[in-house]
């Protein structure tokens, strides 16, 4: 017979689980393996994927693809440290994940995903950053 502790226990393995796959995945578009293209992008994003930039503006997944598929033909170097996960389940599969980015003399900014478990693996449907503090 199962108890609460070990229900407790095993939702607990599950969500910490999801939580180092999906930090693994983040900050989202700055860890594309070597030789990554257009069609990788498009796997990894929700038909229905937008983004709010920084400057508040909302962006649709055509056009954030473009503007990293434009990155990934001239990659610079991007020295960032992220910190501070959070992870929290909103639907069956479908979780919210929020940490820190810190870009070395540039700025430090609050970002949040939304990331779907799909049977083709996880598609993210939502990304916002929000400067926290300029450097």
């Amino acid at each position: 017979m199962t108890t609460k502790a070990d229900a407790d226990a095993k939702r607990l393995d599950k969500h910490l689980a999801v939580l180092e796959e999906l930090k693994r995945r983040e900050p989202v578009f700055h860890r594309l393996e070597s030789g990554a293209g257009r069609a990788d992008l498009e796997k990894m994003t929700d038909p229905e994927f937008c983004e709010i930039g920084a400057s508040g503006r909302r962006y649709g997944r055509e056009y954030v693809l473009d503007i990293l598929e434009r990155r990934l033909e001239n990659p610079g170097e991007d020295v960032w440290d992220t910190r501070d996960f959070h992870c929290l389940e909103l639907a069956r599969d479908t979780y919210l994940v929020t940490y820190t980015l810190l870009q070395p003399k540039q700025r430090v900014t609050r970002r949040s995903s939304i990331w779907r478990r799909t049977r083709q693996g996880w598609k993210i449907i939502y990304h916002q950053g929000t400067v926290a503090a300029a450097v």
